[in-house]
């Protein structure tokens, strides 16, 4: 089939890219995986090929993801239902169990397949390695279970395995001090690991184009957003609903030392490659 990009194109593309490449070069990026771009197959394979190009261009990529509709499929398969209060799951002992089972084992271990079928280098992690997370039960008006709160992040095992060469793709449960075992919201567990990690970028992929002025017209997006205009945009309400938690993870990450936080549209294929090396990036950055 005959493209209909010329190589002078591709040519511009490239030159763009290289000093995207070599100002990125060495530093750590978390890709907090999630949404669509986890679902869809031909999103699923971009975002592999992405990070086997971030890795080869010398970028330690470190891939944080969730897996919320795996474990209501398997709740369902044993016939219980999940429950949500304010976007969290309530999470039983019966129903940590499968949590852990679903995105430390299978959408774990499937994620590490799949980026070594494009030929990149991946170790599976959670949270209970080398007591990477460790959390405490989270406080809240109503009792959610065995939901956590991050309070220590060791990065030790992370750092090991992108000297190595590895992608370290992290599941988010996390340990207690009591041996419990305590699901974590992926957006904030990316978001402490990128500020414990120094991290120069944390990228949240979504299903949305970004902060948008008006929600409901996608060409009303809001490229950039320093993180002091942040109580002036809930107020005003363009910040509200589901949009809350993940900025507060973009602002949380910033304020603890992260150079650059972005919420990214995940159903754009390519859309990290867009955003590390080219002048326009896709979505809202987080300075």
């Amino acid at each position: 089939m005959q493209s209909n990009i010329s190589n002078q194109d591709r040519a511009n593309v490239l030159i763009q890219a290289l000093p995207y490449i070599q100002k990125w070069s060495g530093k750590t990026i978390v890709v907090k995986y999630g949404g669509n771009a986890m679902i869809n197959e031909e999103l699923k394979s971009a975002v592999m090929s992405d990070i086997v190009l971030l890795q080869l261009v010398g970028i330690n990529v470190v891939l944080v993801h969730g897996g919320g509709p795996e474990i209501s499929d398997t709740l369902k398969q044993m016939g219980k239902e999940s429950k949500f209060i304010n976007g969290l799951r309530v999470t039983d002992k019966e129903t940590i169990d499968v949590v852990q089972m679903v995105l430390a084992g299978k959408v774990n271990k499937s994620l590490v397949q799949r980026l070594e079928q494009h030929s990149g280098k991946a170790i599976g992690l959670c949270g209970l390695d080398g007591r990477m997370l460790m959390a405490e039960k989270k406080s809240t008006a109503y009792d959610l279970g065995f939901v956590g709160e991050i309070t220590e992040v060791n990065t030790q095992i992370i750092e090991d395995a992108t000297k190595n060469g590895y992608v370290p793709i992290i599941s988010t449960v996390a340990g207690g001090y009591n041996g419990a075992v305590y699901n974590i919201n992926a957006d904030l567990a990316a978001a402490r690991i990128a500020a414990e990690m120094k991290a120069a970028k944390l990228i949240l992929m979504t299903d949305i184009k970004g902060l948008l002025k008006d929600k409901d017209d996608e060409s009303t997006l809001i490229p950039v957003v320093n993180v002091s205009e942040v109580p002036s945009l809930k107020k005003e309400g363009i910040i509200s609903g589901g949009m809350i938690p993940k900025i507060e993870c973009c602002v949380e990450a910033v304020r603890r030392g992260v150079k650059r936080a972005h919420i990214i549209d995940g159903r754009i294929p390519h859309s990290i490659l867009i955003e590390m090396f080219s002048d326009e990036g896709v979505g809202t950055m987080f300075y």
